[in-house]
């Protein structure tokens, strides 16, 4: 081949542009990690195959369910979830669903859909201390105490709507089996349930670990890095998004803004005055 001055590039310069581990695409040909397509294909299922793009590898069938029931798990927390709420007004304002999915998408950040990531590396900052000598207790009450002195909530304890997360039981308890059954290590699980414990003494109300944190939990127990925990619980609430999104697309609505049309925002600004009249007009100091 040859490049814009004429000179002759490498060919593996060309091909290796793009070079993937993933996938090798060829005529008549589809394989994920040299795993053919037609043989995954009823074989494996959707959480097992995002285990396999991100790994490499095909999990065994209790990870991948464990893997699964936490996608599942955050798939969707209603319109009042900011994410999901955009994602409808989008889909009443003409565009495809291709957007209002985006739209929605777009929402989850450090705020709104960043706390599995932000709780699953307080607890890799738990457990590199505690590979090094110190115990969980100790590490997490010094841990909460410099959350506590710079004013930070601790990521994944605590939710805003419910006292107690429904989802947090069950993805405990599949997580706790795991352990038992030594397919996962459950040091992150016992710096989960240290925080939680420690979160909850001298309070009269006590702070559970909400979807977040179990997701965190079962994320990092899993290997993941705390970047591909928040990729991963995009991945799972885009599938709420969608279906909100076609929801209201389905229903004929147009353009509706966050709250009821007979309803206004409250305006806080000055009362109605006139505009000053041309030959009154100020001077430049007196917007000083």
């Amino acid at each position: 081949m040859t490049g814009q001055q004429g000179e002759l590039i490498d060919q593996d310069l060309v091909t290796g542009w793009w070079a993937t581990d993933i996938s090798r695409i060829r005529p008549g040909e589809i394989a994920f990690h040299g795993y053919p397509i037609e043989q995954l294909i009823g074989r494996a299922g959707f959480a097992e195959m995002v285990w396999l793009m991100l790994t490499g590898e095909l999990p065994d069938r209790a990870r991948g369910r464990l893997l699964e029931a936490a996608l599942v798990s955050a798939v969707d927390h209603g319109p009042q979830a900011p994410s999901i709420a955009a994602a409808r007004m989008a889909a009443t304002c003409g565009v495809g669903l291709n957007n209002a999915i985006a739209t929605g998408v777009n929402l989850l950040g450090d705020v709104h859909g960043g706390a599995g990531q932000q709780c699953m590396q307080v607890l890799a900052a738990i457990r590199d201390r505690v590979a090094d000598g110190a115990s969980i207790a100790e590490t997490v009450e010094q841990t909460l105490a410099e959350h506590k002195a710079a004013r930070r909530h601790v990521p994944g304890f605590g939710h805003r709507f419910h006292p107690r997360d429904p989802r947090r039981d069950p993805l405990i308890g599949l997580l706790q089996q795991a352990v038992q059954d030594g397919l996962v290590s459950g040091d992150y699980l016992a710096i989960g349930l240290e925080l939680e414990a420690q979160l909850a003494q001298g309070r009269a109300k006590p702070v559970p670990m909400n979807i977040d944190g179990a997701t965190a939990l079962i994320y990092a127990e899993l290997g993941f890095e705390p970047e591909l925990g928040r990729a991963l619980f995009v991945l799972s609430r885009s599938v709420g998004i969608m279906a909100h999104a076609w929801e209201e697309k389905q229903s004929g609505a147009r353009i509706k803004g966050p709250i009821p049309r007979p309803l206004l925002a409250d305006y806080t600004g000055p009362e109605l005055r006139d505009v000053p009249a041309a030959d009154d007009a100020r001077l430049p100091e007196d917007f000083d």
